[in-house]
């Protein structure tokens, strides 16, 4: 999946935010959106590449990728 081509249903800036904090508010932004829809976690934590996806297959949602940019990261997840 070309992850420049995904639009997002919803955006959380989790940029400067430390673990746990990526991983809670990731946790409360899926459960504000409909099962199928794609949220984009903006952030910095390098923990968060991979707690972000781990948590996705313990809890049912699809993480469909990650990607750098300038200073911070994309991680892109479908809600199960």
């Amino acid at each position: 999946m070309d992850l420049d081509s995904i639009k997002p249903d919803q955006i959380l800036d989790a940029k400067g935010l430390s673990c746990p904090m990526p991983l809670l508010r990731t946790k409360k932004a899926i459960n504000s959106i409909a099962s199928g829809q794609i949220l984009e976690v903006l952030g910095t934590d390098p923990g968060s590449k991979n707690d972000l996806p781990s948590w996705c297959e313990r809890s049912g949602h699809n993480c469909l990728g990650a990607k750098d940019d300038v200073g911070f990261f994309h991680i892109f997840i479908k809600k199960g």
